[in-house]
């Protein structure tokens, strides 16, 4: 019995230590996939590198909803889809708010939603139009591919000339 218990912890071990691993490794693509697979089961964004916004941008329009994604836990609106294009920006933003220590950071979460609202507006607002998709995918490739020096890119709010801010 006792060698039983033990082999069936030993596997236990292996099988978590290698899914860890996994996670570690996770590259753009693959991060896509379980999107848009709805298999992405992780509570938290991956810890992508600035080096990954180019082959994340590939995505920035893409339309297709997913339903199994990363929420933050301190919002109070739970969405139950998302565009991944959208979804995708919020990752960059994540990248990008992480690289400069923002204060607004909650873990790896860069706002409490992967959602647009108005900035300027009086109450909140929530903006989820197709349109605004493709203007702050605009202004996120924009942003990437603008000649600034990456260090002062970081520090650019890519929605800063748009009528947007994330939730």
């Amino acid at each position: 019995m006792k060698l039983s218990f033990s082999l069936i912890l030993f596997i236990s071990m292996v099988c978590l230590l290698s899914c860890e691993k996994e996670k570690e490794n996770l590259d753009v693509e693959a991060y896509i996939n379980l999107l848009k697979s709805n298999q992405y089961d992780e509570m938290e964004l991956p810890a992508f590198e600035p080096a990954d916004i180019h082959a994340l941008l590939v995505y920035r329009n893409d339309t297709l909803t997913i339903t199994d994604f990363p929420h933050n836990g301190i919002s109070s609106l739970w969405a139950p889809d998302c565009k991944i294009g959208m979804f995708v920006l919020w990752t960059i933003e994540s990248i990008r708010a992480v690289s400069i220590n923002s204060e607004y950071l909650i873990g790896r979460f860069p706002s409490q939603n992967p959602i647009l609202a108005l900035r300027d507006a009086t109450e909140l607002e929530l903006i989820t139009d197709e349109d605004s998709h493709l203007e702050a995918a605009k202004a996120y490739n924009d942003w990437w591919n603008s000649t600034t020096i990456f260090k002062n890119k970081m520090e650019i709010d890519p929605l800063e000339n748009t009528d947007y801010r994330w939730h």
